[in-house]
């Protein structure tokens, strides 16, 4: 097994990691799950550039790191959800092009000559782009958080979260295009 490889399955361990810490409401749960999530995202970067840099691309790579990228924003997505702040139609687009990628992914897979196909550049760009709202939300809501009180945190918790429904709806568009 590649070095690539083994960083984007701890990328897949690290979901259920963000998911709980997420789920279970401790005081600063938040800064934990944010740690995660960028450490995950972070990984991303990390085996994508191993794969490429040190000629470690791999089918397992190709179907696995785009999968692992899918579950991790998806659950992001959702809690930014349940917080209010993306759109359910939001969630509906991402939700429809990540079936329909792998759908078209597992039927080309299961073809004749059984071609994996990677992601495009406008795949990398959504998820760029969604790993970057995810982590402005989350960063965001913690420092407005932070050695705040009353009317001015609030008044930060409120401009963090419209400009993270912006993003979300702009995430949308590109997922949408990609």
């Amino acid at each position: 097994m590649t070095t690539a490889n083994k960083i984007t399955i701890f990328r897949v361990i690290l979901i259920p990691v963000f998911l709980v810490l997420m789920y279970l409401r401790f005081p600063g749960h938040t800064y934990w799950a944010f740690g995660v999530f960028v450490l995950a995202s972070l990984s991303d970067f990390a085996d994508g550039y191993i794969a490429r840099h040190y000629n470690q691309v791999s089918d397992f790579g190709k179907f696995m790191d785009p999968l692992a990228d899918k579950l991790l924003t998806t659950v992001a997505f959702i809690y930014m959800l349940r917080d209010g702040v993306c759109s359910p139609v939001v969630l509906c687009i991402i939700l429809a092009r990540e079936f329909a990628v792998s759908g078209l992914r597992m039927v080309a897979a299961g073809a004749k000559d059984g071609k994996v196909i990677a992601a495009n550049m406008w795949g990398k760009v959504k998820t760029v782009l969604q790993m970057l709202s995810i982590i402005f939300y989350f960063f965001g809501m913690s420092i407005a958080s932070m050695s705040a009180t009353g009317t001015e945190q609030g008044a930060r918790q409120i401009l963090v979260i419209s400009i993270s429904m912006v993003l979300c709806w702009l995430v949308a568009a590109v997922t949408a295009i990609s």
